[in-house]
């Protein structure tokens, strides 16, 4: 399976005052930090390999989860530094540690899908890059996509169409050389990266068919809670 990459250096305004002494991914979700669920999800589907993305307070998240051997993965670091580089930046990045291919996922994404059919995807389409979408119907957000025949035709985070009837999962796929535009310096955003790719004609898209959960938001903790109870095998 490919390495993956999880993007933990935002600065989580919207969970403040939490937030404030915490990173995002520490918060303590059904009695642990949502990394701790995060990882377990990704090593029982496959994943054995993880470069962490960290910015804000993310010292306290490699104190707290080390080489992630307990974990069932293994962990390695990639710190923003003085800059803060967005998410498309830290991914850029991390590229001498995730090498030629890999997944990308948010690190307040907890996502039940299959990452075995995913990267299957992602090579037979011969594209450099993939998004997975989910058939939201504005149903847990907004939806930003609008995927048809197998195809993403339209993908834009702020001017939306009656016609966007998928969200993008949070869950990518690329190879490196998807990301050679992104300047060496400065914040570059991923939905930037993305759009761009689609102009090219250069990203593939994939649809899964089991929901998203995120930390974003408490209303999103009180989901992903909640569901976690109610399904405490996949998590182990």
């Amino acid at each position: 399976m490919l390495p993956v990459a999880i993007l933990a250096g935002g600065l989580a305004t919207r969970l403040r005052p939490v937030t404030e002494k915490i990173p995002k991914s520490l918060m303590e979700i059904n009695g642990e930090p949502f990394l701790a669920h995060q990882l377990r999800l990704l090593a029982s589907r496959g994943i054995r390999r993880v470069t962490l993305c960290v910015g804000y307070l993310g010292e306290l998240v490699e104190a707290y989860a080390g080489d992630g051997s307990r974990f069932g993965v293994a962990l390695t670091y990639s710190a923003d530094g003085p800059q803060l580089r967005g998410t498309a930046g830290a991914t850029a990045q991390a590229l001498p540690i995730l090498g030629e291919s890999f997944f990308l996922l948010y690190g307040d994404s907890y996502l039940p899908c299959d990452y075995a059919a995913v990267e299957r995807a992602f090579v037979e389409s011969g594209q450099p890059a993939l998004m997975t979408v989910y058939h939201n119907r504005d149903q847990w957000d907004a939806s930003n996509v609008h995927f048809e025949g197998g195809r993403i035709l339209t993908y834009n985070k702020k001017r939306r169409t009656p016609e966007m009837r998928h969200i993008d999962y949070g869950l990518g796929v690329f190879h490196s050389t998807a990301l050679g535009g992104v300047p060496d310096h400065g914040a570059y955003d991923l939905a930037d990266l993305y759009q761009g790719l689609l102009t090219k004609g250069e990203l593939a898209g994939y649809e899964v068919s089991q929901r998203f959960y995120e930390t974003g938001s408490f209303a999103g903790i009180q989901e992903l809670s909640r569901y976690l109870a109610e399904n405490k095998a996949a998590t182990k």
